[in-house]
Parts: structure tokens; sequence; C-alpha cells
């Protein structure tokens, strides 16, 4: 289990403090996936690499299973079964998709067995497998790739943030797919998705709407999504009649 217990954490912009996250506390009980939404801006993405330990939160505690991991690394938090994946992927020139799969398996993984993960995401393996994860891959490709390696790692808590970046619409529903899978897969296993994406909203056990640095809201999907969709829908409707979408 995933508790946060007011966390805190801003940075110096140009001479000037800015808070990004503001007394933030949750928790993400084992077995669920929770979607984190809220406008840009709002500190979804900090909030992830905070718990991925990426980011060092100025006040507060985080504790995984009952364990403050507050001051551990990302390395640690990795050993310890939180399996993070970035925004934009990162590249790793002079190294081979089946070399990062078996990376983040923990074993020598055969090359059928890399394969299926790739499968998994939407890639066909043959023209994949001895890739370099390069820049002759592209965004979306990467991403696939990236989902595959978290795949293997089967971790006890998955952070995505905001995994649907560069998809494909056929790749999108093969997402959702994989999502819905790996809940089923892995026992007790968690996820955390920094998502805008109604069908990703769709599938949560939970809500989770950060807003200016703080947890707005949460609570079971069947709780929050209305509202969600109700504010957006009624937001699209001003921006039509005003004119500011482009429509007529």
């Amino acid at each position: 289990m995933l508790e946060l217990k007011h966390i805190s954490f801003g940075v110096n912009d140009e001479g000037q403090d800015k808070e990004i996250i503001r007394d933030v506390s949750l928790t993400l009980p084992d077995g669920q996936l929770a979607v984190v939404t809220g406008p840009n801006g709002g500190g979804k993405s900090t909030l992830a690499r905070l718990i991925a330990g990426i980011e060092k939160p100025a006040s507060g505690q985080i504790l995984w299973n009952g364990q403050d991991i507050t001051g551990w690394g990302i390395t640690e938090r990795a050993r310890a079964g939180i399996a993070f994946a970035f925004q934009q992927p990162v590249r790793f020139k002079g190294i081979q998709v089946l070399d990062l799969i078996r990376l983040a398996a923990g074993n020598p993984l055969s090359a059928a067995e890399a394969c299926r993960y790739l499968a998994r995401v939407g890639l066909c393996a043959r023209d994949y497998i001895d890739r370099e994860v390069n820049a002759s891959l592209s965004g979306g490709e990467l991403k696939r790739i990236e989902i595959a390696t978290v795949l293997a790692r089967g971790a006890a808590l998955s952070v995505f943030d905001e995994p649907e970046a560069g998809i494909d619409l056929w790749s999108f529903q093969n997402l959702i797919e994989v999502f819905e899978q790996m809940r089923a897969d892995i026992a007790g296993s968690s996820i955390l998705i920094i998502s805008h994406q109604e069908r990703i909203l769709n599938i949560a056990d939970q809500v989770i709407v950060i807003r200016d640095g703080q947890v707005a809201e949460q609570g079971p999907r069947e709780q929050v999504l209305p509202g969600l969709i109700g504010t957006a829908s009624a937001v699209r409707e001003c921006r039509r009649i005003s004119g500011q979408d482009g429509g007529n």
C-alpha cells in the first residue's frame, strides 16, 4: 500500500519560490487502479515523480507497505517494487530493445519471452526486438516499448505519466486493454496513471483530482467521474458558444 502524508514540494523560479504540491495526503490500497487527473499545471506529473523518487518532497512522508521511503531514490524504490514510465521515454543509444526488456525483467529472458511483452503493446516483435532504443524510434514506439518494460518488471506498483502521449488511436485502445490485463494478472498489484483521457478514467477504481497542487477530490470512479465529465462538457459548450473552439 502506498501512503502520502502531508507532502509538499516547490521550486525556485527566477528567484521566486513556487509551491507545486501543497500538503497532499492520499492512500492507494493494494490491487487498485487509480487515475490522477486535473488541470494542466496542477502538479500531477510532479506528484508522480515524487512517488517514483525522482524528486524529493520538501516536507511530509511517503510510506510503502508501512515503510518510510521518503529519502529513497528511484533505484531503491525500483528494487522495492515501484516502476515508473516517463511521459517522455528515455532513449538508450547502443542498447537493443531485447536488452532493455531483459534488464527490466531482472533475468535473461529468451527472445520469444521478450517478444510476448512487445506483442501485448501492439508492436510486431520481429521488427523491434533487435532495434536500438535510439532516435530511429518514434515517440509512440518508445512509449510502447517502455510500457513493455514495465510489464516485464511485474512491479507491485506501476506509475504511468500520461501513457497516451504520442499513441495512435488503435494503440490507445490496446493500451486500455493492457492496463486492464495488468490489474488482472498480478494479484495485489496497484497501478497509478496520470491522465486526462476519459477512456482511461473509465477503467479506474478510484479517481484523484489534483488542482493547484492539492487533492481537490478523491473517491470511487462512480462518485467522482460524473462531476468531472459534466464540468468538461460545460466548458466545451461555453467555448463553442463563444467561438473559442473554432466552430460555427
